[in-house]
């Protein structure tokens, strides 16, 4: 699973399997900005679901 770009914002996701949780490190012009936390069940997170988060993500800050 590789990073998201939108609007010069970097989205970079990362799991554990074992705690089935990961989060989305949000990056703006190479500085961290803020982390979006998720859960999932199963072998890794859907793919959809993460790009659902940073969709969400960039209409309420209007990226």
């Amino acid at each position: 699973m590789g990073a998201i770009e939108r609007g010069g914002y970097r989205f970079e996701p990362e799991y554990s399997v074992i705690e089935q949780n990961g989060a989305i490190h949000v990056y703006h012009e190479g500085k961290f900005v803020e982390e979006l936390k998720f859960a999932f069940s199963g072998d890794s997170p859907d793919l959809g679901k993460i790009e659902e988060l940073v969709e969400t993500y960039c209409e309420k800050k209007g990226i």
